[in-house]
């Protein structure tokens, strides 16, 4: 028997698989083609808009490909792909694996083995993700927009419904790192329309049964009024949103104080008041760098990297990397471990940065090191002051 006899022996065994329900996936390996990079093909079966599908991941030496196609498409490009290029292939079914290959000497092997296993895979296209945040009938869901009364989460929410749940994600993380408390004050300072506050606070009394004092900080009234009656609704009797500013709001006693796309100095003004509160945990995902970039293009200092700033893009981008890089020397200063990392907060949207500061209650700080690489780096990029250090008084 030769190649083409063999693969399509094994070819025809594939097809039969995926009809009698009993296809796991499939490995090809040992490329030999002309694609450049190309190491190894894997394929399972997915289920897209309730259409079944071969789901193709191409294996490159730096990166994966992900492509899907019809059964009859994917059996087509299998058959190819072990006639030219492939020398290895393993066909896994509930009832048997079968072992394709090509050895050295021209030989094919076309082998039958006890299956790896008998339990056939989701088909789902993303598998599903154990969330924090269930969407099961839960009425602040249904009305914020985010699911039906069933609790099914409507198509246009899906990417709020993840980003809710990837923001209690990094909380539930965090606050396991500070000390534990049978209650919490949380202030979510811009609380907007509530999505996360809601969330946040959904998972500290229903998940985590702690006795969570949650407010939420919005100067926008009619916000603050849409807010306060879903929470009655859903009966979340320790959650409240106020109407104010962050820097007019009185942060003391706060636990965990959090500020999500606070614009320019709004951040700096979140960060002052987690920090006048001794809060445990302070959490934020600034938004803008206005005033540090001001100062850098007024003194225009001269030093090692000034054939950047000369392009907007360039002097943006240096402009928010100081801003928060000084955040975090500042909080330092003032007692906290600091973290800073990027997260994704919508599928949509650009990658944000966000700065953590957890209450260092083992060991004082070196105030004085401190201060004088902030002074330092000021001096270095032409900053005359940075807004919060000049709040903090430091």
């Amino acid at each position: 028997m030769n190649i083409s006899e063999k693969v399509q022996e094994f070819v025809t065994t594939l097809a039969q698989t995926i009809s009698n329900q009993t296809f796991v996936s499939i490995s090809l390996g040992n490329y030999k083609g002309s694609e450049e990079n190309l190491k190894n093909l894997y394929a399972k079966r997915i289920l897209i808009k309730k259409e079944e599908k071969l789901s193709f991941t191409y294996r490159y030496k730096t990166r994966d490909i992900v492509k899907n196609y019809s059964f009859e498409e994917g059996i087509k490009l299998i058959q190819d792909y072990l006639s030219v290029g492939f020398k290895v292939a393993t066909l896994f079914s509930t009832d048997f694996d079968l072992l394709f290959e090509i050895q050295n000497n021209g030989k094919i092997i076309l082998k039958k083995k006890n299956p790896a296993s008998k339990a056939i895979p989701s088909l789902d296209h993303d598998k599903n993700k154990k969330r924090l945040i269930t969407a099961n009938e839960k009425g602040y869901l249904t009305e914020l927009k985010i699911t039906d009364t069933e609790g099914n989460v409507f198509k246009n929410a899906q990417d709020k419904y993840r980003q809710i749940n990837h923001y209690v994600e990094i909380l539930s993380s965090l606050i396991k790192e500070i000390p534990a408390k049978n209650s919490l004050k949380v202030v979510d300072m811009g609380s907007g329309k509530g999505y996360l506050t809601f969330a946040l606070y959904d998972y500290l009394q229903n998940v985590l049964k702690l006795e969570a004092n949650v407010i939420g900080v919005e100067f926008r009234e009619d916000l603050v009024t849409l807010c306060n009656s879903i929470a009655k609704n859903a009966s979340f009797s320790t959650l409240n949103f106020v109407e104010g500013t962050i820097e007019s709001y009185d942060s003391m006693g706060t636990d965990i104080l959090i500020a999500l796309h606070a614009c320019d100095t709004a951040t700096d003004d979140a960060i002052y008041k987690g920090i006048k509160a001794e809060a445990e945990l302070i959490v934020v995902a600034p938004c803008c760098h206005k005033q540090i970039r001001r100062e850098i293009e007024k003194h225009k200092a001269h030093n090692d990297v000034d054939f950047l700033t000369k392009y907007g893009i360039f002097l943006e981008r240096q402009a928010e990397m100081v801003t928060d890089g000084i955040r975090a020397m500042i909080l330092e200063y003032s007692g906290y471990k600091t973290k800073v990392f990027e997260f994704i907060s919508d599928a949509h949207t650009p990658k944000n940065v966000m700065i953590v500061g957890i209450k260092n209650n083992k060991s004082k700080p070196d105030k004085a090191v401190l201060l004088k690489k902030i002074k330092d780096a000021k001096a270095y990029f032409g900053i005359e002051y940075h807004h919060l250090e000049r709040i903090l008084g430091i």
